[in-house]
């Protein structure tokens, strides 16, 4: 399958991902520096998805608070680049009402579906999050934000979409740019050439307003191009601005997504201080899929075959799934509402349904709690004698999964001068944290990884 954007106005990226863990060239499509890795890792213990299962997560972009952002956003486009946005704009809906929040978020939970919602902080300058946005009353976006906080974040992570997702804004005024052309647009001319200082001031000034309205936030979405030509200051300012304004400890973003044969495994980027008690690292979370649901702009209705094939044998996510990495779902709001007609939802309930009539080993999860998997799962020292594994890890992670040589007896977990004895359960699809599973040749145990040092007995 072919490699898309993130939306049709995003540039390219070039050439794959290369090998876990090595120094990337500067031309790749990420130029990511990896940092620290421990040294010598027992190589009979693997590590394996969390619970042994595939890791899946839906992220939705252009969200935000009752604002339509492609009601509003196609005019600024369009004055930026008037031959490729003719949307019939005026035709749109000016609001995403609370109402389908609502119905979505109560139906995702119900199915336990995990993942990522945008709050665009001044979405395409109609107004604050933190503040008031005309055309709505304070009382509506106090309910709107309140929704937000106790319907979709339990289950969603929350991130800002840089500030308006349209112009950049000046963060020393709080005013838009005065000129509407490329290089003054957040999507398109604004990063390259921007110091990681730059970025992560332009990123803390998003995060901030969330934080003001009262939303946690682990991470950050790039709108559109946002990122292109600085990928090594976007990782770092993420790094950064994350940690400065939430004291996050794991910071995550997501800007790349891929189609093709590319890996989709999560990135560990910019480790340091792995042998002190702060350890440094930021996460780069990367999609598999486009948006097949119904486009950013919520007029080109998609397709569920694309995802999963209705004999549940092709698509995209059977690609993925296969070969055990994380399925991140990508979407945009305006398509899943899709002017009240809800076709995207549609598509989405349908690649719900169909998926897991094919697979029973799948795992929703937020980006943030895969960042935090894979980053223990990366940076976890593991080293092991003829009747213990020691793992010394600069973070925790629930329910993490290792596969050994079978040992005799019952496991059990170290820490802190206690010992707790693990479950045995009768199938791997039973693995949940406190639990281990005995194969033929080898034993899989699932438990809490505590930060700092712990062993797994094998008595």
């Amino acid at each position: 399958m072919k490699s898309v954007s993130r939306r049709n106005f995003m540039k390219k990226t070039s050439m794959s991902i290369a090998g876990a863990g090595m120094a990337l060239s500067p031309n790749s499509a990420f130029a990511q520096v990896p940092g620290e890795r421990p040294q010598g890792n027992a190589p009979d213990v693997t590590v394996l998805n969390p619970k042994n299962r595939v890791p899946m997560s839906f992220i939705i972009d252009d969200s935000t608070c009752l604002v339509n952002l492609a009601y509003y956003g196609i005019p600024q486009f369009a004055e930026v680049f008037p031959d490729r946005y003719k949307q019939p704009w005026r035709s749109l809906p000016q609001e995403i009402p609370d109402s389908f929040v609502r119905k979505f978020g109560e139906w995702c939970g119900d199915k336990g579906v995990k993942g990522k919602y945008s709050i665009v902080p001044y979405p395409a300058c109609t107004g604050w999050v933190d503040r008031h946005i005309p055309g709505w009353t304070k009382r509506e976006l106090r309910e709107s934000l309140d929704l937000v906080r106790t319907l979709m974040t339990p289950n969603w992570d929350i991130h800002p979409e840089m500030i308006s997702h349209t112009i950049i804004i000046d963060t020393k005024t709080g005013r838009p740019a005065e000129d509407w052309v490329e290089a003054n647009m957040e999507n398109w001319g604004f990063t390259p050439g921007k110091s990681v200082d730059q970025l992560a001031d332009y990123m803390a000034y998003a995060l901030k307003i969330l934080k003001n309205a009262g939303l946690q936030c682990e991470g950050i979405t790039t709108p559109g191009g946002f990122g292109g030509g600085a990928l090594p200051e976007l990782s770092q300012a993420t790094l950064e601005s994350v940690r400065d304004v939430y004291g996050a400890e794991i910071p995550h973003y997501f800007r790349h997504l891929f189609t093709d044969d590319t890996s989709v495994m999560p990135r560990v980027e910019y480790v340091s201080g792995l042998d002190s008690s702060d350890p440094r690292s930021v996460v780069s979370i990367i999609g598999c899929t486009g948006d097949w649901f119904g486009g950013w702009d919520g007029l080109n209705p998609g397709s569920v075959d694309k995802f999963i094939t209705e004999d549940l044998k092709s698509g995209r996510l059977p690609e993925v799934i296969d070969k055990g990495e994380p399925a991140v779902l990508v979407c945009h709001w305006p398509g899943i509402y899709y002017n009240g007609e809800e076709v995207g939802f549609d598509i989405f309930k349908e690649v719900h349904r169909r998926v897991h009539s094919r697979y029973d080993n799948l795992l929703w999860m937020k980006l943030s709690e895969i960042a935090r998997y894979w980053a223990a799962r990366e940076l976890t020292a593991i080293s092991k004698d003829a009747d213990s594994v020691s793992f010394k890890a600069p973070y925790a992670a629930p329910a993490f999964t290792v596969e050994i040589p079978s040992g005799r007896g019952v496991p059990s977990v170290q820490h802190g001068g206690k010992s707790v004895r693990l479950t045995e359960v009768s199938k791997a699809l039973a693995l949940e944290s406190g639990t281990w599973f005995r194969k033929a040749d080898s034993t899989i145990v699932c438990f809490d990884l505590p930060k700092g040092r712990s062993k797994l007995v094998l008595m």
